[in-house]
């Protein structure tokens, strides 16, 4: 079991009391560092203050929903953020996803699962880590992926991505002339135990899209192959 000196952190914005105590409970058995808050606003002050590898973060908040939470958690940080949610709609969803979450879980889920997932997550750096570093800038046309610099440059101008948006874009870009699948992509970037629904990475492809400026029906850089998966537009 991980040790308190370096077990990774995971911050529990939610404000059913019950739920959050078993959840913060399973994460300390796990051998992870275990925090709960219960509005918005804490939430907001505690990921700034304690840093967390991970924030479990419920969509339906008193003081700020969980929306407005995840907003401002990403202006100073770049933590994996997993969407809690009562409601299976997905428009929910896909807001959550849009404003940075990286994930989303629909209520009741198992707490294994999700102790699954945290961990897997928590995996994902450190396996990419000695391929981003050997990584070499790759250009396609005005967009400037640079790996092991993590960051990203569109017509010389600095764009703004989350982890996940920015290691699909390394995983599209490593084999750009490749159809990369959507199990293929959940498996490199959420990790070969990741369960849930593959159409999670299209809901990230759309946000890049939108970032890029990229239009779907006429790509510059992200082409959907139809039945299959994405790939790169050749440079």
């Amino acid at each position: 079991m991980t040790t308190h000196a370096t077990a990774a952190s995971v911050l529990i914005i939610e404000d059913e009391a019950d739920l959050a105590d078993m959840i913060k409970t399973y994460l300390q058995r796990a051998g992870l560092l275990a925090h709960v808050v219960r509005t918005g606003p804490d939430g907001v002050q505690a990921a700034r203050r304690l840093a967390p590898d991970v924030v479990m973060l419920d969509l339906g908040l008193p003081g700020l929903d969980g929306v407005e939470v995840c907003r401002q958690i990403r202006t100073f940080s770049d933590c994996y953020v997993l969407m809690v949610t009562a409601r299976d709609d997905e428009v929910d969803k896909i807001i959550g996803l849009s404003v940075g979450a990286d994930d989303y879980i629909t209520k009741p889920f198992s707490l294994r699962e999700l102790v699954a997932r945290v961990q897997a997550v928590l995996r994902r750096p450190r396996a990419q880590h000695r391929e981003l570093d050997a990584a070499q800038p790759r250009q396609f046309g005005d967009l400037l992926i640079d790996v092991s610099g993590h960051r990203v440059l569109l017509d010389n101008a600095p764009l703004e991505l989350t982890r996940t948006e920015f290691d699909l874009l390394a995983a599209l870009s490593a084999r750009p002339s490749a159809v990369h699948t959507r199990r293929q992509l959940l498996d490199e970037i959420w990790d070969v135990g990741w369960v849930g629904n593959v159409h999670v990475v299209d809901v990230h492809i759309a946000n890049l899209r939108r970032k890029l400026a990229d239009d779907a029906a006429e790509p510059r850089y992200i082409e959907t192959v139809r039945g299959v998966g994405y790939r790169m537009v050749a440079r």
